[in-house]
């Protein structure tokens, strides 16, 4: 009841996770990322303690594919599980278990991994893929093209509901956490607009926190 990828820029060290679901709020469940570790999907029946479990242990030293083997040697029920990660250095691995739903399966190309349960078809991880590593520029742009080439493959084999786009830099929080947790549009299309309002302004609040004093003005009403 889901598709998604990981990724990581190689030019900023910025990582992101792009996901779209059936279910309601899948970002607030199944997106990880970490400053300077990596990010990681932890979806299909989904135990959220093992995104945040997978990134400890790429930062303490682990690749992706030694943490997504320590997630399947201690998970909990990892049979049901279907987790991807990408670390700083551009590894990426995946576990799917054997009781992920539907049609299940991943693809991987340069910096990117992408997955998906009870999927339309078997090909969309592939185009997902295809549609991030076809588009240059900043790192929010191409999830957002890779969730639309995901889509228009055909993307779960119901129709979804709920989207997010997770992004994470030189500062330990998401420098930008954007979520549409149900509608009966296109979640996707709900993202890719909060991201056009969002990325201009994206240095901005990250500034705001590091130092407000040279931070820019707030651009609102009755800040003059």
């Amino acid at each position: 009841m889901t598709f998604s990828l990981v990724a990581r820029c190689a030019e900023t060290g910025m990582f992101g996770v792009a996901i779209a679901s059936s279910s309601p709020a899948v970002a607030a469940r199944c997106a990880y990322t970490r400053a300077g570790v990596g990010a990681v999907a932890s979806q299909n029946i989904t135990d959220p303690i093992l995104g945040p479990f997978a990134l400890d242990l790429m930062q303490g030293g682990m690749t992706a594919p030694q943490a997504v083997a320590g997630v399947r040697d201690q998970g909990r029920f990892i049979e049901y599980r279907q987790v991807l990660a990408i670390d700083r250095h551009g590894n990426t691995a995946i576990h799917s278990g054997p009781n992920s739903l539907g049609i299940w399966t991943d693809a991987a190309g340069k910096d990117v991994l992408s997955a998906g349960n009870l999927l339309a078809n078997n090909g969309v991880p592939q185009a997902i893929v295809d549609g991030f590593v076809s588009v240059s520029g900043h790192l929010g742009d191409r999830l957002i093209a890779a969730m639309r080439a995901g889509l228009a493959a055909g993307g779960e084999a119901g129709p979804i509901h709920s989207a997010g786009l997770q992004l994470c830099r030189e500062v330990p929080w998401p420098v930008a956490d954007l979520r549409c947790d149900w509608t009966e549009d296109c979640p996707i299309e709900a993202i890719a607009t909060a991201w056009t309002v969002y990325k201009p302004q994206l240095d901005a609040y990250v500034q705001r926190a590091i130092d407000p004093r040279v931070a820019p003005s707030y651009g609102v009403p009755g800040d003059e």
